[in-house]
Formats: C-alpha cells, structure tokens, sequence
C-alpha cells in the first residue's frame, strides 16, 4: 500500500452500527495511538497562541494555514464527493445515488480507493466527501450526491467508501451534518427533527462513518438543527459525535457556513472554511482573553487537527505524489462499472429490451441530454473530467459504421430558449430589450444604483468548468475576494412580449435566489419566501398583443451555478419538426431527457416534473409508433404519469459520470444485464411522498418540521397506505430471479444468521439484490412494518444457485428509546421478509428474542 500506511481488516457491513468504539487518537488508519498522541502533544505544546489560532481557519478556499516554524505542512483538500477535483480536470465517477443503487459494497470500496488514489495525484489530503444526507423527497437539489432513503443502505456505502478513500493515505469527510436534506434556503431554514427520527433515520450513516469507517473528518451542514445552526450546535457537534461516539477526527464548517465566534468555537466546530473570519484573530483573542473561550477549548481543536494529519502521515510526507497520472485509467473503469450497475431498469414493456444489434438498421438518438455528457448535477459536486462519453457517442461507438445512428435536440436548451425570447422594453415592441434597474439593498430597497437596457432578460452563471481558473481560485484566493459570499442587492427587470399567435405557451424562469415574475401584472411564480426550485415553470394562455413581463429579483447570490434567465416559447412549435421525422425514419427511438448541472444543482431545489419542453417531446415521439425508450437523468424521481404508458422502456441513469454514454449503450444492448435497483421510493405523483407536506417551512417562519417522524420514504407508503409508482429495492433484469430455503439461527445475545438460496431462473447472466427486511410482529411503540436490515448483491449464470449468508444483531430489531436515551429491542417475534424489493417479498420466517435487549448509544 501506498506510503506504507497500514489498512485495517475490513469487516461484515452487517455489524456497521455494532461495533464499540474505544476512544483512541489514532482511529483513522490503525497507527500506534501512543506514538500520534505523544506526536501530538509535543506539537502542540510548541505552538504559540497565535499559531494555533492560525491553524483552525483556512487560509486559501481549500487550504489550511501552515506554521513553517514547526514544519506543520497546508493541509489541501479537494472537492467531492464524485470526483477529486480541486484542480480540475479529473475522473468523473458516478454519482453517489448511482452507487447506493448498485447496492454493491465492493464497488463502494473500489470508488473510494479511486477517489483516494486520485486525491494526492493533486495533492489533496482531505477529499470533501462522501455525502451522505438521507433523501425525503426528490425537489431536494443535492440528492444527486447522495446515498438514497434508506440509513442501512447509506451506510453500507458509505463505510466502503470512506474506507476505500483513507486506505490511500486520505481523509474522507462525511457531510453534511445534520439535518440538511433541502437546498433551498439553506443558510436560513431550521429542520425540527425529533430525537427519535435523528436516532434511527437521519444519523446512522454519520454513525457508521464515524465509529465503523473511522473518517476522518465531519462537515456541518449550512443549516439550523432544532433551533442552532450546526456550525454551533453543541448538542449534536460535542454530545453525540465527540461524546457519545467518540470522534476523534476534525468537524470543519461547509464553506462560509459559520455565522458567530464564541457560539461556534464553544459549540463544537474545529476547523472554519475556506477563510478564517470568525476564527480570524482579531475575533478570537479577546475571547480566549476573557475566558468566553477557553485555552482547552482552542488546544481540543488543535489537537484534532494534528491527530488527524499525524495518523495519516501528512507530517511526514509531501501529500502530493507526482508519480500518480492523473488521468486515472483504473478510476475510468471503475466509474463505468458504477455507472451499469447503478443505472435501474424500470419498464421493459413485452421485452421490448435489450434491443437488438443485428436487427436495428437506424436508431435515433433524441433529446436535450443525449449529447451534455451529463457527468454530474450541479454545484461543488460538478465535476470536469479529462474525457468523456455521452448518449450519442457511446451508441454509436457501439454499433459501429452497419447501423445509421440519427441525433437531434428535439429542443432548445434552457439558455436557448431564453435567448430566443424576443422581449421590448416598450409595449408598442419598437426597442429591443429589457430595461434592468439595480437596487443597493436586497427586496428592491435602498438607492437605485444603475439602470440599463439588456439584450435578454438572462444573467449568465458562473461555471466550475474552466479548471485553469478553478486552479487558480483554489489556490490564491482571500477572503476579501470571497466568491461565496452572498450578494444583498437585488433587481428590477421590466419588458414586453408579443406573441406570434395566440396559443399556448410555456414560461418560464431559471435562478437559485428568491424572486416574483408577473405577466401583465398577475403573478405567475412566486418565490419571495421560498424560492422552491431553481428551474419553475407554467403552461399560461397568451393573446396576440404586448404582454408586460415583470421580474422582481429580490435576492441573487455570487457564484450562482444556474445564472438566471426568463423565458417564453409556444407549445405548438416547442418541439423541433427535424426531430420528429428522424424519429418517423428510425427503428427505434432512445430519448435522452432529464436534468443537467444549471436545473439540479447545491444552492437550490428542483421540480418533480421534468425541464420545459421535456414532457411534449416524450409525447410526440411515441405518438409516432416507434419503439421507444427513455433514459432519464436525474438524482431522483420524476413525474412519469403523463407519459409512462406511451414508451416501451425506461432507464433511471442518475448522473453516470464521465463513461454514462458507454454504460447506456451496453446496457441497452444487452452487453451488460441491468442490475440497478432503487435506493428510494418512487411516487405516482409528487402529494404522495410521506414528506410532501412537511417538506416546506411552517408559513411565517423558517422552520421546516419533520411531522413524518421516522416514516421517510418506503416506511411512510407502508404506514400511510399507499403504493409507489415504483417501490424502494426495485429494478428489472433482462433475466429472473427466486428465492428459496429462508432459515434463521440463534447465535445468543439477539445475534442471528440468516440463509438461503438465490436462483437465476432465466436464460442471460445477471445480478439481483436479496433483501431481508425486519418487523415487528406486536410492537409495543409505533414501528415501521418492517426495515432494510440485510442486502446482498448476488451474481449468477443462468441456472445457477447461491447460498447467501446475512448476519443480524441486537441493532437490528431495535428502535431508539428517547426515555432512556438507548436502543432497545423487546422480547417476541419478529418477521423476516426476504424479496427483491420492499414490496416484492418472496419469502418469509419469523424469529424469536427471549428476552429484551438494550444497546447504549456509545456502542
């Protein structure tokens, strides 16, 4: 192993949450304790004040100070979590809700040892992933970067992650801690979480990180957690993660997410990002003078920070390894193994799939994302690759020079479509133009600061696609010249737009801060309190006169990732007549649509139906008669229901990273057998998802309450009885599968072992997932009827059996008593249901404890 670091041994992700941590400084990669504490103290016993105030806030956007004078190195750090990419270029791997599909820990292991590989090649020490936020619903902008509804699936994806990056002399940093589950209003909102539903759904993941995967390092999320924003929440910060399970590690802010001195020095936090401001000295040293903040207190912080750099090795190495390529031909592989067995199969009407290579004398290719090569969706997690594949080319690599394969966009681009809008500043449509007048303050308050007349009512985005610049920020940037601080003035748009015809037509607006957009005085999107998705959109009926268009751009942000445009086009013409009668000539029809990194994106939420146009196109092609199938791209559900009976196939690809392209066309050739199943709960329509409700803050105020509880995804659809468009575990194969022979035995102490047979009953190879469900048979608190406990993907040839061994502990009946402050699980029966999906249960037993048991929450 590189840099002689030693790796632990890895164990069953089955006893992820089992284990009992023994606090120890050196937990990250398995050095002698004594020898990095001693290390530690004698470094810290050197340094002066000053000094140690100098090392907990950051220097550069992704640099730690260094004190040359005791050779403490800049600690670097690269952005995650798809790709170490703090410099770009980099290997673009699939996204992490692609992987927590897969449902494959060796896979998981693999990425992360990729990522940690690609890590000191640009001399990162900390890689600023996995993200691992629970997902409730699919308007949540970042779920992309995510590991799906499920805590048990998300921490056995993440504990393989994080193990597979530290392996490589890295720390991962799990984020972002606690409560982050929505992207609008994130600096603001505060998520009303009871204890209950923090124990058992939204902190497992964190858990495993930290006492299964030994992480090294924690990111707190932007927002409040009941009542405090994380950056200063004491009780989570120091009581649960430093006390109760003994981490080590550093907790370093989001970037620009603390918001006070004292509170946060006192609350828990140890490291600010990308600056030092209110850890900045001039802040700090009168506190640590009048005892607001204590000498422990700043040593604690200290200390952390070096007892990580001392377990990894950074103090005695340079972390940059010139001797690693970059362009990382083993990560290539292993992102496009992630991005086929991520990518879920969710209708395959009469075996319309995999299509056939001989057959198939032209294919059209069609739709906005079928040549963006959409590695990723939007924001930190936005990743520049060196190469990559998309749609397109990947089918025609594929088939080769004896099959014609036909492109078109079969629409504008969002940008396009705003570009093309023909706005004039006065209603009799003489001028060109938008008139834009810039106010000082936010919500078009203070003095007019400029007036100017605009070609398009549109502001262009800032891009993470330029490494050069990227480089540059990440390395020389101050604070004084912060791209992440938030603008605080706001403006005033006014045009007009003349219809062609009267009709119908679809507007729309593209920005992640908070506006209102009213046609002809009438509101039509109104996100002053909550700007709800970055990408909103209506159907409005026009009359062939000036219509007045207003934008009051209350609010904007600095390094926006989507800009912002307005726009307007007709339905009757939205669709391109090119790429219908392509689809008219073709044999069959592979339509690209979906999200990309301007509409799904950190910084903001998105809709559930799909982006302007999207929805017409589907309609007309399949009107057409072809064969038709659709591959979305997305990090998380869509609405289907308009369209999903008119296609004969559909594949959920997520954001596959840099070889999606490639991926898809093996998969829809049948190259490789799709083997993706869901790691959420897909609704008929967005109402019923278990947190539509609650998902928005409580009218007046900033609080967003989690009424649901605990019943987050599948839980909720069981408990609230209703059925999912498509279920949590779900996805199709070019094959079938069975499950037979279900037994349990006692292993004392609540400890069970779990067997039985997987039988590929067709005639291709491919994988399933068997997963064991647990339930309670008489509960004596309110419980979910039953949770994901036990997963195994299994791969076998046709006929071929497997005898599958899953392990259960106490943890696993348990639920998390607030009164005692302890998992306890009662004595009875409880069900074990095995199936290839949370509704799919094929086979059941039940299972006795004699007598009740509790697990403490230190365990």
């Amino acid at each position: 192993m590189r840099h002689l670091i030693a790796v632990r041994r890895i164990l069953p992700v089955a006893a992820t949450l089992l284990l009992t941590t023994v606090f120890s400084s050196a937990q990250f990669v398995g050095n002698n304790p004594e020898a990095v504490e001693k290390r530690v103290d004698e470094l810290v016993s050197k340094m002066t004040l000053d000094e140690k105030i100098e090392l907990i806030g950051g220097d550069t956007p992704f640099r730690t100070h260094p004190i040359t004078r005791l050779n403490i190195p800049y600690f670097q750090m690269a952005d995650g979590p798809v790709g170490a990419h703090i410099p770009a270029p980099t290997i673009a791997y699939a996204a992490g809700i692609g992987l927590a599909a897969s449902w494959d820990r060796a896979l998981a292991l693999r990425i992360g040892q990729q990522l940690g590989r690609d890590s000191p090649s640009r001399g990162a020490a900390f890689i600023l992933g996995p993200g691992v936020n629970i997902y409730r619903a699919p308007m949540n902008g970042r779920n992309f970067e995510y590991f799906g509804e499920d805590p048990f699936l998300a921490s056995a994806i993440a504990v393989g992650y994080i193990r597979g990056v530290q392996q490589e002399g890295v720390s991962a940093t799990v984020k972002h801690y606690l409560g982050n589950n929505s992207e609008y209003l994130r600096h603001d909102s505060d998520s009303i979480i009871d204890e209950r539903a923090l124990r058992e759904i939204y902190m497992p993941v964190f858990e495993a990180a930290v006492k299964t995967a030994k992480v090294g390092a924690i990111m707190d999320s932007y927002n409040i957690t009941n009542g405090e924003h994380m950056t200063r929440n004491k009780p989570l910060n120091v009581t649960v993660a430093k006390e109760q399970w003994h981490f080590p590690g550093v907790i370093m802010s989001d970037w620009v997410s603390t918001y006070d001195t004292a509170g946060t020095a006192n609350g828990g936090l140890d490291l600010e990002m990308p600056f030092a401001v209110y850890y900045a000295p001039e802040k700090m040293l009168p506190l640590i003078k009048d005892g607001t903040i204590s000498q422990a207190t700043l040593d604690d912080k200290v200390r952390r920070i070096l007892r990580v750099a001392a377990d990894f090795g950074w103090l005695d190495r340079p972390q940059l390894d010139i001797d690693i390529p970059r362009y990382n031909l083993e990560g290539r592989a292993a992102s496009l193994q992630a991005a086929e067995e991520g990518a879920v199969l969710l209708k395959n009407e009469n075996g319309a799939l995999p299509l056939d290579k001989k057959a198939i004398k032209t294919i059209a290719v069609i739709g906005p994302t079928a040549t963006q090569t959409v590695t990723t969706g939007g924001g930190s997690g936005e990743v520049v690759s060196f190469a990559n594949t998309n749609l397109l080319v990947g089918i025609s690599n594929y088939l080769g020079e004896q099959t014609k394969v036909l492109y078109a966009r079969g629409l504008y681009s969002i940008n396009q479509m705003a570009r093309l809008t023909h706005f004039t500043t006065d209603a009799d449509g003489k001028t060109p133009g938008v008139t834009h007048t810039i106010f000082a303050k936010a919500n078009l308050e203070g003095d007019v600061t400029g007036t100017v007349v605009e070609t398009t009512l549109s502001t262009a985005a800032s891009t993470r696609r330029e490494p050069e610049e990227q480089e540059l920020n990440a390395l020389t940037a101050h604070k004084t010249a912060s791209p992440y601080v938030r603008a605080t003035n706001s403006s005033k748009w006014v045009g007009y737009y003349t219809p062609a015809e009267a009709g119908k037509y679809s507007i729309f607006i593209q920005t992640d801060g908070k506006y209102r957009l009213l046609v002809d005085d009438a509101v039509v999107f109104d996100s002053s309190v909550v700007p709800k998705y970055i990408l909103n959109q209506a159907t409005i009926e026009l009359t062939k006169t000036p219509h007045k268009v207003v934008l009051e751009q209350l609010s904007q942000q600095i390094g926006s990732v989507s800009g912002m445009r307005v726009g307007i086009a007709p339905l009757s013409t939205i669709v391109e007549k090119d790429a219908l009668a392509m689809a008219a000539k073709a044999d069959v029809v592979v339509l690209a649509v979906g999200f990309n990194a301007a509409s799904e994106s950190e910084g903001g939420d998105r809709s559930f139906e799909l982006p302007v146009g999207q929805e017409q196109l589907i309609d007309q092609i399949a009107a057409l008669g072809k064969k038709t199938v659709v591959m979305i791209t997305s990090g998380g559900s869509v609405d289907l229901s308009n369209w999903k009976d008119k296609v004969q196939g559909i594949f959920e690809t997520w954001y596959s990273g840099e070889e999606g392209g490639t991926s898809a066309a093996r998969l829809l050739f049948g190259e490789e057998n799709p083997s993706g199943h869901l790691p959420i709960s897909w609704e008929k329509k967005i109402t019923d998802n278990p947190s539509y409700n609650n998902y928005y803050p409580d009218p007046g105020t900033n609080k967003i309450v989690y009424r649901e509880g605990i019943f987050v995804g599948y839980r909720g659809y069981e408990h609230n009885h209703v059925e999912p468009l498509y279920p949590f575990g779900y996805g199709l194969s070019y094959t079938t599968f069975s499950f037979s022979k279900l037994k349990s035995s006692p292993e004392g102490d609540g400890h069970f072992t779990v067997t039985f047979d997987v039988t590929n009953t067709g005639k291709r190879a491919g994988a399933t997932v068997a997963q064991l469900y647990v339930g309670q048979g008489s509960p004596v608190v309110e419980r979910p009827a039953k949770e994901l406990k036990g997963f195994e993907r299994v791969m076998l040839q046709p006929g071929e059996t497997k005898h599958v061994t899953l392990s259960l502990d106490p943890r696993s009946f348990s639920y998390f008593d607030v009164n005692s402050s302890s998992w306890q699980a009662t004595a009875g029966s409880y069900d074990l249901f095995l199936g290839d999906s949370s509704q799919n249960i094929q086979q059941k037993t039940t299972v006795q404890l004699t007598k009740a048991l509790t697990t403490s929450i230190s365990q």
